[in-house]
C-alpha cells in the first residue's frame, strides 16, 4: 500500500487515461487501484479535505469516493450519535464500512469503532488509511451483513449503536429507494441487530420517502434527520430506539460553510393540525422567504408559517411572505431571503417590462402553468445579477403574481 500511495502521490495531476495506457511502465503498480486512487482523491478534494490533503491515502473504487459521507455530515453524525449512545464513553460498528469516512468521524468521538465491510480491496485499503490517520480506535472486519451473520461480525463486539449506510444501487448499478431494494436489507436485519444493542442509526437516499420509511421500519422509530449542506439535500439519518414505542420526530438540519446549523424540529403531527396564514395584499417593503431544501425535504410547509408568523402564498406554492426584517434576518439560516422591489399579475405585460428592466436574473416558477424554463424564455433573461424573477401562485387573490426579488 505504502509504495502504490507513494506512486498516486507522485501522479496526482496526471491523466488517468494515460497512466492506463503507459501501465507497463510501472509493472510493480496496481494502476487500476491507482488511477481509482486518483480520480477519487479529486473527488475528495471539496468532500473530504481531510482525506484529500493526506497523500498517502489510497482509494480502491470510485464509487466509494462519490458516496461517501462529507465532511459536513460526517461530523454531524458523529455529534448525533454521541448524544443517542447517552455516554461519555461509548462504542459503535458501522456495518457499512465503505470508504471508511463516518468510521473515522465517529472514531473522532466514540472509544470504540468496528469498521464491517464485505469487499475485501475496501478492507485492506481501509486499514492502510486508519493507520495513516492514527484512527488506532478503529477495528477492521470484513464480513456481509445478512440474516444469521451479525454476532459473526460483531465477534465479541458491543456496541451501544449499530450504524448502516444500505447500498442504494441494484442490479447492473440501477439507483433502488425502497428500503427492501437496498444492500443490506434493514427490514430483514433489524430484529437480529436489537439483540447486540439498543439503538441503530440508518442512513438512507435524500430521495427516500420519510413516511413510508418509518411505516416500514415500525414504532421503533425514534428521530428522523434531514440534511442538507452547500445548497443540496445530502441525506436522511433515522435513528431506531428498541425501547421506544411512540411517535417520530422530524428534524430539518441545514450546515453552514462556517460549521454552523440551523435546526427545525416538529412531529408530523405538528405539521397535520398547523394552520398557515395568507400574507396580505401588500407586496412592496417585504421580503420573500424560500424554504432551504431540508425543510423542503421534511414537509413542514404549514408548520413554517404558523411558528414563524408569516404568511403562506398559496396551498402548494412554498413561499412565503415576511413583513418584520428582523424576522427576515433570523430566517436566512433555515433558507433564502429575498426583498421584494416588485409585484405584479403574472401576464404578457409584466413579463415583458420585467425583463426588459432585468437582462440579467435568475427565474423560478412555482406552481403556475408554465414551468422555469418556459418563464425564462418569455423574460427574455440571461443568469447573473442579484435580481430573482419569480412566478408564483397566489391564494389571496387566486392571483398569478410575477414578483421582482433581491437576494
Amino acid at each position: 500500500m505504502e509504495k502504490l500511495a507513494d506512486f498516486v502521490s507522485s501522479h496526482i495531476s496526471d491523466d488517468p487515461v494515460r497512466l492506463i495506457m503507459n501501465r507497463d511502465r510501472w509493472p510493480e503498480i496496481d494502476m487500476d487501484m491507482a488511477v481509482n486512487s486518483i480520480e477519487s482523491r479529486r473527488k475528495l478534494r471539496d468532500k473530504v479535505r481531510e482525506w484529500h490533503d493526506e497523500p498517502r491515502l489510497v482509494f480502491p473504487l470510485k464509487l466509494s469516493a462519490e458516496q461517501c459521507s462529507s465532511s459536513a455530515t460526517g461530523r454531524y453524525k458523529a455529534d448525533l450519535a454521541s448524544r443517542i449512545s447517552g455516554k461519555g464513553s461509548w462504542a459503535i460498528a458501522d456495518l457499512t464500512g465503505g470508504l471508511g469516512v463516518d468510521s473515522w468521524f465517529f472514531s473522532q468521538k466514540a472509544e470504540r469503532v468496528l469498521y464491517n465491510e464485505m469487499q475485501e480491496v475496501l478492507c485492506r485499503a481501509a486499514e492502510h488509511n486508519f493507520k495513516v490517520l492514527d484512527a488506532g480506535n478503529i477495528s477492521v472486519s470484513n464480513g456481509i451483513a445478512r440474516q444469521g451473520d451479525i454476532e459473526k461480525i460483531l465477534d465479541g463486539f458491543n456496541p451501544d449503536i449499530v450504524y448502516m449506510d444500505p447500498a442504494r444501487r441494484g442490479e447492473g448499478g440501477r439507483k433502488v429507494f425502497l428500503i427492501e431494494d437496498c444492500t443490506p436489507d434493514v427490514l430483514t436485519l433489524k430484529d437480529e441487530i436489537f439483540v447486540h444493542t439498543r439503538h441503530i442509526l440508518l442512513k438512507f437516499s435524500p430521495m427516500a420517502d420519510i413516511t413510508m420509511a418509518c411505516s416500514r421500519l415500525g414504532s421503533t422509530c425514534r428521530e428522523v434527520h434531514v440534511v442538507a449542506s452547500g445548497g443540496e439535500c445530502k441525506e436522511l439519518l433515522i435513528w431506531m430506539d428498541r425501547e421506544w414505542n411512540d411517535s417520530y420526530s422530524i428534524t430539518a438540519v441545514e450546515i453552514h460553510n462556517d460549521g454552523s446549523l440551523s435546526e427545525f424540529t416538529f412531529s408530523p403531527s405538528d405539521e397535520k393540525a398547523a394552520a398557515p396564514h395568507l400574507p396580505d395584499r401588500q407586496m412592496s417593503e417585504r421580503w420573500l422567504f424560500e424554504p432551504g431544501k431540508a425543510l423542503m425535504k421534511a414537509g413542514a410547509f404549514n408548520l413554517i408559517s404558523e411558528r414563524f408568523g408569516i404568511g403562506k402564498l398559496g396551498a402548494s406554492t412554498h413561499y412565503y411572505i415576511v413583513e418584520d426584517e428582523a424576522k427576515a434576518d433570523g430566517l436566512k439560516g433555515h433558507g433564502k431571503i429575498f426583498r421584494i422591489i416588485g409585484c405584479s399579475p403574472l401576464d404578457k405585460r409584466s413579463i415583458r417590462s420585467a425583463g426588459k428592466d432585468y437582462p440579467k436574473a435568475e427565474v423560478t416558477a412555482r406552481n403556475i402553468p408554465m414551468d422555469t424554463d418556459t418563464l425564462r424564455k418569455k423574460l427574455g433573461v440571461s443568469s447573473g445579477d442579484d435580481i430573482h424573477i419569480f412566478g408564483l401562485r397566489s391564494d389571496v387573490d387566486g392571483n398569478l403574481l410575477l414578483i421582482t426579488a433581491r437576494l
